[in-house]
């Protein structure tokens, strides 16, 4: 881990990542690739220290109140956040001065911040998204090694239900041959009705893989299940998109269980309401 002094933060779309690089160590992690320039080794994070007072400056020039969204490269959680408190300095901004928040993570780490979030809410509008691969916790303790199992997940995405805070499963990625299987599927979608989850984000059952991730990744699946790289590599070769064998099967169980559960499936509504905060909310706030 090391710090820099960023030179901005939020994107054209109002995005954000504190942490450039990760932790968690999730075999499949597509911010490893090559594209995104990454000028140090991607478990050493670049730690923007100065990013609370860059947000705070960014928000002060903003006209109108919009969603300010965390996560999209980095989770913004990873275990330094216990102590570096970034995260939570970014969220008390953006609750000071009444804009929304949507975060996407896979840690635990978020219902420290559980007080902020409903603060946010209250005023405009918190969406947390949170990462399910697999109902398997030993699976997961192999595939997303430091971060915690999903039987975790699902702990915090009832905890969010109860507090108030909507929330979103981000169903990806599945993995050939690893996680693409019915009963995964069912485990999943299960936990996600018994959180109440209302809306699930699935791109296709499948993964994909660049220069740089597709490397690390085949590395991985060589300690952790050997041989299947080499499947890997004859079946898919040096494909961008890898759809799972199962994908129609899973694409129909997934389509069936969202409309018997009225949970929203569609994935330009989810970005929609993750994007966009309510007009009657904007009303009281201008």
């Amino acid at each position: 881990m090391h710090f820099i002094q960023a030179k901005s933060l939020l994107s054209a779309k109002n995005g954000m990542n504190i942490y450039r690089g990760c932790t968690h160590g999730c075999i499949y992690c597509g911010s490893r690739s090559l594209c995104y320039q990454m000028p140090h080794e991607f478990s050493d994070v670049a730690v923007k220290e100065n990013a609370p007072s860059l947000l705070d400056a960014a928000l002060s020039r903003k006209r109108r109140k919009c969603m300010i969204g965390f996560g999209s490269m980095s989770d913004p959680y990873i275990p330094a956040e216990s102590s570096l408190r970034l995260t939570r300095q970014c969220l008390e901004i953006i609750a000071r001065r009444g804009f929304g928040v949507s975060l996407i993570t896979k840690s635990d780490l978020v219902l420290r911040d559980i007080d902020l979030l409903k603060e946010i809410q209250e005023k405009a509008k918190a969406v947390v998204s949170v990462t399910l691969t697999t109902a398997d916790d030993t699976l997961c303790r192999n595939i997303e090694p430091h971060v915690c199992p999903t039987s975790r997940r699902a702990e915090v995405l009832c905890a969010l239900r109860d507090a108030g805070i909507p929330t979103v499963v981000w169903l990806c990625p599945i993995l050939p041959y690893i996680n693409d299987t019915k009963a995964n599927l069912e485990g999943i979608l299960s936990l996600c009705r018994d959180a109440g989850v209302e809306r699930i984000l699935s791109f296709g059952f499948g993964m994909t893989l660049r220069e740089g991730n597709r490397e690390y990744f085949y590395q991985k699946l060589d300690e952790l299940f050997p041989g299947l790289s080499t499947r890997y590599s004859a079946e898919f070769g040096l494909r961008y998109a890898i759809e799972s064998p199962n994908s129609a099967e899973l694409e129909r169980m997934f389509s069936a269980f969202c409309e018997r559960e009225g949970i929203e499936r569609r994935p330009e509504r989810i970005f929609s309401y993750l994007d966009e905060m309510e007009r009657d909310r904007q009303a009281t706030l201008f």
